[in-house]
C-alpha cells in the first residue's frame, strides 16, 4: 500500500528535480487532488493510470514541467480530461485564473469537485467543444489532445494578440508542423526530461504570426 508520506517524497523530488519553487502549501493540494482523482477513478474511469506513484509522477510532475513557460494572467486548458495540466498550474500560480474545457460531463463533473473541495478559487470548468467557448486567454494549454492542426483550428480564436499556446506532445511532432494554419508560427520546441516518466516528451510553443 503506498503511503502519502511516500506520494509526498515522490512529489517532492519530481518537483526539485524540475527546478520549481511551488507556493506555501502546493505540495499538499497537489496530494489531495491525486488523492481525490483516485478516489473518483475507482467508479469513473477518469484516466487510465491508477498507480498512485504513476498518477504522481504522470500527472502531477508530467504537468508542471511547463509551469516555466506559462504566461499571462489568464489560462485556458482545453481537452483537459480531469484537469491535465490546468489544476496542477492553477495550485502552482493560484494568482492566475484558470479555465479547464472539456465536453465530457463525467469528467467536467469531476472538475466542479475538485474546484469545491480542492477551494481553487481562481479556476472554473466549462462542458463545451473548443470551438464553442468564448473569450481570450494569454495563454492555452493542451495535452495530448489533438493535431497541431485541429487544436488551432478549434481553438485559436482563444489566444490573445500576444498570447502563447503550450502544446505538450510524447515525441517530436515533426509530421504535424507542416499542417500548423496560416496567421499562426511556432516559436520553439522543448524536450523536457521529466523524473520518472518513460519516452519522450516535448512541448510545442506556438503563438501568432508576426507578433
Amino acid at each position: 500500500m503506498t503511503s502519502r508520506h511516500d506520494l509526498h517524497t515522490q512529489l517532492e523530488r519530481g518537483v526539485a528535480s524540475l527546478g520549481l519553487q511551488l507556493p506555501a502549501g502546493a505540495v499538499e493540494r497537489l496530494l489531495d487532488y491525486q488523492a481525490l482523482l483516485a478516489r473518483w477513478n475507482a467508479t469513473y474511469n477518469l484516466t487510465a493510470i491508477r498507480d498512485p506513484m504513476e498518477m504522481v509522477s504522470r500527472h502531477l510532475v508530467d504537468s508542471l514541467a511547463i509551469l516555466p513557460y506559462v504566461q499571462g494572467q489568464t489560462l485556458a486548458d482545453l481537452g483537459t480530461g480531469p484537469g491535465l495540466p490546468g489544476i496542477p498550474l492553477a495550485i502552482a500560480a493560484p494568482q492566475r485564473q484558470v479555465l479547464l474545457v472539456d465536453s465530457n460531463g463525467k469528467k467536467v463533473r469531476f472538475l466542479r469537485e475538485a474546484i469545491r473541495s480542492l477551494k481553487l478559487d481562481n479556476v472554473r470548468a466549462v462542458q463545451s467543444r473548443v470551438e464553442d467557448v468564448e473569450g481570450q486567454f494569454d495563454c492555452i494549454t493542451a495535452r495530448a489532445f489533438a493535431s497541431l492542426a485541429d487544436m488551432l483550428a478549434w481553438g485559436g480564436h482563444l489566444m490573445t494578440r500576444e498570447g502563447v499556446w503550450l502544446a505538450m506532445k510524447g515525441k517530436h511532432p515533426e509530421d504535424e508542423l507542416a499542417g500548423v494554419p496560416p496567421g499562426f508560427e511556432v516559436r520553439a520546441i522543448h524536450t523536457l526530461a521529466v523524473p520518472d516518466v518513460g519516452g519522450e516528451r516535448h512541448l510545442v510553443v506556438l503563438g501568432r504570426a508576426g507578433c
